[in-house]
């Protein structure tokens, strides 16, 4: 199983729109990685229902998305056209048929207690190629697409500004749309945060827990 922070590995990959190779074809952009259990099956069908709405949200933060499942390639063909047919929704990205299992396997996307199929599981990758987050959902519950597009703004957010995210940020109940500073990591600059709060010049629960506006 592949670990945050890791590089994620090279691999040519069969896909619904045509062989790719990862995370070379997608160098200077994220992806969103995410396998589901099999075709025509009802919970992968929102999945990828909202997957596809979200697309063009997906696109504007630089990211691209990329399914998988241990399908061959004509079901995940057939799939797509019937979730076109039936809901008038059509499915933008590609869709990586992993009929051997070889991707799936070399990223602990098997568990061996859900048998063969891939479980629900969620890579994102930066425009680095470096994995930055991984999630697992079991095969009974879907995922809630805008958690995962929240979570990729919080990563791209703390990148480039330096600063951690709060619980549901941008709604946190604590600190609303505020951003987290790092804390101090010496006794002199905890002390001087602690009389910039008495001074009212930062934000802040204590020393530890400064937050202010993202800009």
């Amino acid at each position: 199983m592949k670990l945050l922070g890791e590089k994620f590995p090279s691999m040519e990959v069969v896909t619904t729109q045509g062989v790719k190779r990862l995370p070379e074809d997608y160098a200077g952009k994220w992806f969103v990685l995410f396998s589901h259990p099999a075709d025509f099956t009802p919970v992968c069908t929102t999945e990828f229902v909202e997957f596809a709405r979200k697309a063009n949200d997906f696109k504007e933060l630089n990211t691209e998305l990329i399914g998988l499942s241990v399908d061959q390639v004509f079901s995940h063909i057939k799939w797509v056209e019937w979730i076109k047919d039936n809901t008038n929704i059509a499915i933008p990205f590609p869709v990586i048929a992993d009929d051997l299992g070889k991707v799936s396997n070399q990223l602990g996307m098997i568990h061996p207690g859900k048998g063969t199929n891939t479980v629900r599981a969620v890579f994102i990758v930066d425009d680095k190629g470096t994995i930055r987050l991984i999630m697992y959902y079991p095969q009974e519950v879907g995922r809630n697409v805008d958690e995962i597009l929240r979570a990729l703004k919080a990563l791209q957010t703390a990148d480039q500004y330096g600063v951690a995210l709060p619980e549901k940020w941008p709604n946190n109940y604590l600190i609303k749309d505020h951003v987290i500073v790092p804390p101090s990591t010496d006794e002199a600059s905890a002390n001087e945060r602690k009389e910039k709060i008495k001074s009212k010049e930062i934000e802040a629960f204590d020393w530890w827990f400064v937050h202010k506006p993202l800009k």
